[in-house]
C-alpha cells in the first residue's frame, strides 16, 4: 500500500470507542441503531424499523398500524438469541424503547466527532508524494491513492473513483450480502420450524388415537365387570331360596343369563408393545451434513450488479435450493 500513517490517536479511547461502537450495531442492519431504539423481552435490542421488517416478514398477513381491522397479537424470533417474541396488537411498536441505548448513541456521535478523529483521519498520507493525502480509489489496481499518483506517477492510466464513495459502495454492499444472508438462514429456521411442528402434530394425533382406543376398553370392560358382579350377586341370592320350585325356575333364568353373557363378543385387549411410539423417530443425519456444506456461490454477482439490485440472493446458496423435493422429504421417517 502507497500511504502511511502520520499521526496515530491514543490507542485506548480508539479501542474504547471501537469496543463501544460494536455494541450499538443492530443485528438486523448491521448498522448502529437508528432511533427509536426498541428492547426485546430476550434484553437484546433492534431498531423499531429492523424489528417492524421482521415482524412483517414472519406475520405477511397482520395488517399495518392504522388500519381499520388489525388483528391481535403476532411473533417472530430474536435474529440474535431466536427466543420466540410475542407482541400484542400494537405490533412492535408495543415494545418498549431503550432510552438508555439512545442516549449512549447520542453520546457515542458527539465524541466521534471530536476533531481528534478528523485529524487522525486526514494523515493517511501518500508514500511516493509525501504532502499528498490518500484521497481517491484506483478501481483497476483495488488501492487507495494520491491524485498526484493519478496524473504523474503509477495510476495515471488507471480509472479512479472517489475514495468515500468507494468506501460507502463497499460498505454497503457488505450490508446487504449479511442481511440477504441473514434473511436466506432465517428461511431456513422457519422452514425447520414448520417442519417439526408437523410431525410434532403427527405424533399427537396418533397418541390421541391410542389413548382414545384404550379409555374406550376401559369403558367397555367396566360395563362388562358390573353386569358380571349383579349376576354373581343374584347367583348367591337364588342359593339362599328355601323353597324349590322357586329355586329351580330362577336358577334356570340365571343359568341363561350366564349362558348369554359368556356369549358376549368383547373387543381383544392392545398388544404387547402398544405404548410404544418408537417408530416416530426421524434421521436427521444426512440433512445436518448437507447444512454443514453451504457455501456461497462460485457464481456471485458483481460489484455493479449489486449496487443495482436489491441483493435479495446474496450470493449464498439457499437452503430450498438443496432441500429434496417431492416425498424424499419425508424418507427420515421409520
Amino acid at each position: 500500500m502507497n500511504f502511511a500513517v502520520g499521526f496515530q490517536p491514543r490507542l485506548g479511547d480508539a479501542q474504547s470507542m471501537d469496543s463501544l461502537e460494536k455494541q450499538l450495531i443492530c443485528p438486523i442492519c448491521l448498522e448502529m441503531f437508528s432511533k427509536p431504539v426498541v428492547i426485546l423481552p430476550c434484553q437484546h435490542n433492534l431498531c423499531r424499523k429492523c424489528a417492524n421488517d421482521i415482524f412483517q416478514a414472519s406475520n405477511p398477513l397482520w395488517q399495518s398500524r392504522g388500519s381499520s381491522s388489525v388483528p391481535s397479537g403476532g411473533r417472530f424470533r430474536c435474529p440474535s438469541c431466536r427466543h420466540e417474541v410475542v407482541l400484542d396488537r400494537h405490533g412492535v411498536y408495543g415494545l418498549q424503547r431503550n432510552l438508555l441505548v439512545e442516549n449512549i448513541i447520542d453520546i457515542y456521535k458527539q465524541e466521534s466527532s471530536r476533531p481528534l478523529h478528523a485529524k487522525a483521519e486526514q494523515q493517511l498520507m501518500c508514500e511516493e508524494h509525501e504532502d499528498e493525502r490518500i484521497n481517491i480509489y484506483c478501481l483497476s489496481c483495488e488501492a487507495p491513492t494520491c491524485s498526484l499518483c493519478k496524473v504523474f506517477g503509477a495510476h495515471k492510466d488507471c480509472q479512479v473513483a472517489p475514495l468515500p464513495s468507494v468506501y460507502k459502495r463497499q460498505k454497503e454492499s457488505s450490508r446487504r450480502q449479511k442481511q440477504a444472508l441473514g434473511q436466506r438462514f432465517d428461511a431456513l429456521y422457519g422452514c425447520l420450524e414448520e417442519r417439526r411442528k408437523e410431525l410434532v402434530q403427527r405424533v399427537s394425533r396418533e397418541q390421541e388415537q391410542r389413548v382414545s382406543h384404550v379409555r374406550s376398553l376401559i369403558r367397555q370392560y367396566g360395563e362388562h365387570l358390573e353386569l358380571a358382579s349383579k349376576l354373581v350377586e343374584s347367583a348367591i341370592q337364588a342359593m339362599e331360596e328355601p323353597q324349590m320350585a322357586v329355586y329351580l325356575q330362577q336358577s334356570k333364568e340365571l343359568l341363561k343369563k350366564i349362558t348369554d353373557m359368556s356369549k358376549a363378543s368383547m373387543s381383544s385387549g392392545p398388544e404387547p408393545g402398544y405404548d410404544r411410539m418408537d417408530h416416530f423417530s426421524v434421521n436427521v443425519d444426512a440433512l445436518a451434513d448437507m447444512l454443514r456444506t453451504i457455501e456461497f456461490q462460485t457464481d456471485s454477482p458483481g460489484e455493479d450488479e449489486l449496487d443495482g439490485g436489491a441483493g435479495g440472493d446474496g450470493g449464498v446458496a439457499g437452503a430450498e435450493e438443496d432441500r429434496p423435493e417431492g416425498p424424499e422429504g419425508d424418507e427420515g421417517l421409520h
